[in-house]
């Protein structure tokens, strides 16, 4: 309906434009302009109106940079409304309209063109998938427990995996008394080289979003946090804190490719029948965490001590992810639907519930 909206005012901004174009041009009875239009710039009213009528055509084909034709178009409006303020200048406030629209949307393109060159770069580095097929005797040196989760979730029988791409939704708070707010996320997995890309698009309110970009590469954490795409909420990257949450969450987010269980730098460590620790060891830096599982093998919940905030100041507080239901994606049974808690010392804060609705593995492909 929004949307709708935007497009009748656009529209109707635009045809209005044409009215100084006649009056320059002594085309019909123009009254509503009592202000003396030259034609030089009677040409700019036409091309202002055409500009605007475009910016609603190129926004329906869904053009990439459409809201750069807006700006442009709502700039030059806005200059032949300064020559006849008095009768025009109540374009301004749909100029203001369109210039509302136009910025997020342009700051979501270059975000999003900017996330798409790492990802990009995420997947040069993946390495190509061997053709050799996991067998129950590739794991039977780890924990029993850990050996009944990759025989459930199906591992065996299966090439190793080296990339991992899914997609979420589902709701988030930023803070614990704070209101739900609907998400959707792409995220990529570089296996072998501990490295995942996460974009997410929150809706905060009726036209006001977050956008933002979690990542790890090289045993470097980056977040980045946009309100409406242009303001800086969160900018983290390069300290401990950020380095060591973006590994423990690299961790615990192998419940969604359970084979990262055999990668080189993952050890276990058998803590009693339905649990076992689990260290994740980069050149640098180390964190563990724990994987409790239930009688089936399927996993329960993953718990790791995590600096809660990028801060320096930030203080370890224990993180808990747990699986709430389990489904089948390209032959893997894996927890699709899990809550993620900080436990505070005011008491538990459950900050994220999501869902997966789609993941495949090693086909080396970004989504469209």
């Amino acid at each position: 309906m929004l949307k709708i909206l935007f497009y009748f005012i656009v529209v109707v901004h635009g045809l209005i434009h044409l009215l100084g174009f006649f009056k320059a041009f002594d085309i019909g009875n123009i009254t509503q302009l009592t202000t003396s239009i030259s034609k030089p710039i009677g040409i700019l009213w036409l091309v202002a109106s055409v500009l605007i009528l475009l910016t609603v055509l190129m926004n329906l084909m869904n053009y990439r940079y459409w809201s750069v034709i807006a700006i442009i178009a709502l700039v030059l409006s806005q200059i032949v409304i300064f020559t006849a303020w008095g009768d025009a200048k109540f374009g301004t406030i749909a100029n203001l309209i369109i210039l509302l629209v136009a910025l997020p949307a342009l700051g979501d393109r270059m975000f999003s063109d900017r996330v798409m060159k790492e990802q990009r770069n995420l997947l040069e580095h993946v390495s190509n998938p061997s053709d050799r097929v996991m067998q129950v005797e590739d794991f039977q040196h780890l924990p029993e427990v850990v050996q009944t989760w990759l025989k459930n979730s199906g591992v065996a029988g299966k090439p190793d995996v080296t990339f991992v791409r899914l997609k979420q939704s589902g709701e988030m708070k930023t803070e614990p008394e704070g209101s739900w707010m609907d998400f959707s996320a792409i995220q990529y997995f570089d296996v072998k080289n501990t490295s995942f890309n996460w974009k997410v698009d929150v809706k905060m309110m009726p036209l006001v979003t977050l956008t933002g970009r979690d990542k790890l590469q090289n045993g470097q954490g980056k977040m980045l946090i946009k309100l409406l795409s242009l303001v800086n909420v969160v900018n983290e990257k390069g300290s401990e804190q950020i380095n060591t949450g973006s590994l423990t969450r690299f961790l615990g987010e192998i419940c969604w490719f359970p084979s990262a269980a055999l990668n080189e730098n993952i050890t276990w460590e058998e803590i009693d029948e339905t649990s076992a620790k689990a260290t994740l060891t980069t050149e640098d830096q180390q964190v563990s965490g724990i994987f409790r599982f239930g009688k089936n093998g399927e996993m329960k919940l993953f718990e790791a001590d995590r600096y809660y905030g990028g801060a320096e100041d930030a203080e370890m507080q224990k993180w808990v992810v747990e699986a709430e239901e389990y489904k089948t994606f390209s032959g893997y049974r894996i927890p699709n639907r899990l809550s993620v808690t900080w436990k505070l010392p005011d008491g538990d804060f459950t900050w994220l519930k999501l869902e997966i609705t789609d993941l495949d593995v090693n086909g080396l492909a970004l989504y469209n």
